[in-house]
């Protein structure tokens, strides 16, 4: 048999499945070349395209799971040498996908890897020289402590966000600006809140295609009256915040199950903010009790537990009762 065929035939036994020492030679071959690696940085920028999309009805931790080999990827990449270029692509990229989980984990509730990861992004964003990522980093970073009890490190972060940004609109800079009229409301400034939403609304509107994309890396409009929406109700401006939360939903006939859970939550704390505890109680605890297992933690049991704190009475007891569970 010549050596042709025997090859062929060895392919076709094993399925053609990579031969032994195939792997490895590849990568002597790569060791021995310039810019070896472009295949790899290439796959890597992709990856954060692809994982930028958002969760598409999936529970974070399995979108964490899913992201486990790329991440393992990069940090194989980014111990290899590089061009000047290249590793600076690479750093972006890096900053990116570090950003993402990030994400992830602010919305799991590990409030503490987050902003590890968002420190390991804003670390990658810097050297990659990139400020529209670097914004997008900060602004992204601002969320966890507005979520989880610190306003004013948000209006800190989201501030530095926005003068990274520059003048020019970008789905970041609207972001600060919301996450900033979020921290002022939290905080009882009512004019600097309002102040900033319309900052949020008039970058909204000059908004490209790119920077208002429905990914995580841009600004959508159900993004943004979501947060006008959680604004208007720290506010106590509950007819703006119902407006807020009906017109995220009608941008959308399948809102992502965690955004209808956010917007309910955000009309559950109106209503009571409107007199009806009774009411706020029994919405909340119908959301609760409809959510998926996987998504009755972090950053929706916070809102949950916000409106809980704010009951008294039976209402409170009912809730309380319900998150226990």
């Amino acid at each position: 048999m010549n050596r042709r065929k025997f090859l062929g035939a060895a392919a076709l036994a094993t399925g053609v499945t990579a031969l032994p020492g195939i792997a490895e030679a590849r990568e002597g071959i790569n060791a021995a070349l310039t810019g070896s690696d472009a295949g790899d940085l290439a796959y890597l920028g992709g990856a954060f395209e692809r994982h930028r999309g958002g969760y598409r009805g999936r529970p974070p931790a399995v979108v964490l799971g899913q992201m486990r080999d790329d991440l393992e990827l990069l940090r194989s990449v980014l111990n290899r040498p590089h061009r000047a270029q290249a590793r600076a692509d690479l750093a972006r990229t890096a900053a990116g996908i570090s950003g993402l989980v990030a994400i992830i984990q602010h919305d799991r509730g590990d409030q503490r890897d987050a902003h590890g990861w968002f420190t390991t992004a804003e670390q990658a964003a810097r050297e990659s020289g990139d400020r529209r990522m670097l914004s997008w980093v900060l602004a992204r970073h601002a969320m966890v402590p507005l979520n989880y009890g610190a306003p004013r490190a948000a209006a800190c972060l989201a501030e530095r966000a926005r003068a990274e940004a520059g003048d020019a609109p970008s789905g970041a800079a609207a972001l600060a600006a919301a996450v900033t009229a979020r921290a002022l409301a939290s905080t009882g400034n009512q004019p600097g809140a309002l102040k900033a939403v319309a900052d949020a609304r008039s970058i909204a509107e000059g908004l490209d295609r790119t920077e208002s994309a429905d990914t995580w890396f841009g600004y959508p409009l159900q993004k943004h009256h979501v947060h006008l929406s959680q604004a208007f109700t720290l506010l106590g401006r509950t007819r703006q915040a119902y407006a807020e939360q009906e017109a995220a939903l009608a941008l959308t006939s399948s809102p992502s199950v965690m955004v209808r859970a956010l917007l309910a939550m955000d009309r559950a704390t109106c209503v009571h903010a409107d007199g009806d505890p009774a009411a706020a109680a029994e919405l909340a605890i119908d959301v609760w009790e409809k959510l998926p297992m996987a998504y009755q933690g972090g950053l929706v049991r916070t809102r949950a537990e916000s409106l809980h704190r704010a009951l008294t009475g039976a209402a409170h007891e009912r809730l309380g009762q319900a998150l226990a569970r």
